[in-house]
């Protein structure tokens, strides 16, 4: 799986700009603010369709522009691809997926698929529980199409339930839809709960392994928490979804007191420990960006695991971050697989063998 060419035209401080990639190793050279971590959010657009550092979309367009193309032409599952987003300020983001406009982001996500790893990522175990949530969201909506479909709805029907309760007060009459929302909430919500389990479950295994071989004397572990309600997340989801219905009509009032959702896998939490003590009360600087690193090397086993090539690799000035040792130990395990490197400092980029090498500045190749 790698991408051979990304042409950018008015996203972010790109006004045109093509690059043709090599199959593994490729360098992005320069100085900060000149365009390279927007090069690797459009790499990271193509497998998840969305841009990771903002929600809206519109502000990957270039300053003054009112529209932004991103194209890519790659190799996966031993097929060719040629992806097209378009961006605008007045519509939804359009997929064209070899020339065919797609109906909807799930029918286009995990095609390509990609690992990013940036320095706000290592942070992970100490941010709050949605950094956690949106971590394996983009992995499994890369690996399960239809996990990408039952995280739009019920994103979507959260969405409009909090809208209800909030104007309820007001609108008293806009809770005879309350009901009928929450059912399907409930319906929706058991299958990503057994999504997430099932998938955090092997995380945590491959991510033990790789914390062992970083810090042998210590023990990473975890758990995956959804809500109280669910007295096991590896039950079928008829269970689920009868125990979160249970729930929810339990504490309508409560919710409407509350004017928001109290239940539910918007709640839910990736827990980690080492040595059975929290992770993020009890773990050094050290500890924590170890367990991240785990983390995300352990994602990128997965993906090999299931389709048998690894996924692009989008390191983003994230080496600079760590010291010398856990800098050998990534690039040690990354030798396999396309991998995109940022970087300033010429110390990084003298430990590599790149294969290609680009110099940015001020969104263009020079």
């Amino acid at each position: 799986m790698n991408i051979r060419s990304l042409e950018l035209e008015q996203f972010r401080n790109y006004e045109h700009a093509r690059f043709e990639f090599d199959p593994a190793v490729n360098l992005i050279c320069g100085e900060n603010g000149q365009g390279k971590t927007n090069l690797l959010e459009a790499a990271a657009a193509c497998s998840t369709m969305r841009l990771f550092r903002t929600a809206q979309k519109k502000e990957g367009l270039r300053f003054g522009e009112n529209y932004a193309r991103i194209l890519a032409d790659f190799q996966a599952q031993g097929r060719d691809f040629a992806l097209e987003l378009r961006l605008s300020r007045t519509k939804s983001m359009e997929i064209y997926k070899n020339g065919v406009r797609q109906k909807r982001q799930s029918d286009a996500q995990g095609i390509l698929k990609t690992v990013l790893f940036c320095p706000e990522d290592l942070m992970l175990v100490r941010q709050g529980a949605g950094a956690r949530r949106r971590f394996l969201d983009t992995a499994l909506c890369q690996l399960r199409p239809y996990y990408a479909r039952y995280l739009e709805e019920y994103n979507r029907l959260h969405e409009h339930k909090t809208r209800i309760l909030r104007d309820s007060e007001e609108k008293p009459s806009l809770l005879s839809m309350w009901e009928d929302f929450s059912l399907r909430m409930a319906h929706i919500g058991a299958q990503i709960i057994r999504y997430r389990a099932y998938y955090c479950k092997k995380l945590l295994e491959a991510a033990a392994a790789v914390y062992a071989d970083i810090a042998p004397q210590e023990v990473l572990s975890g758990e995956y928490q959804t809500v109280s309600s669910v007295s096991d997340p590896f039950a079928s989801a008829k269970q689920i979804e009868q125990e979160l219905i249970d729930h929810v009509l339990r504490h309508k009032q409560a919710e409407i007191a509350a004017r928001s959702c109290l239940s539910g896998p918007h709640k839910d939490d990736l827990v980690l420990l080492l040595d059975g003590r929290s992770a993020a009360s009890y773990g050094s600087q050290g500890q924590v960006r170890t367990c991240t690193l785990s983390l995300k090397l352990a994602e990128r086993e997965l993906f090999f695991g299931e389709d048998g090539e690894y996924p692009v690799l989008l390191l983003d000035d994230v080496l600079s971050e760590l010291d010398r040792r856990r800098q050998d130990f990534v690039l040690n395990r990354i030798s396999a697989g396309q991998v995109m490197i940022t970087c300033c400092e010429d110390g990084i980029s003298d430990k590599l063998r790149a294969g290609a090498v680009f110099q940015i500045q001020n969104g263009k190749i020079i």
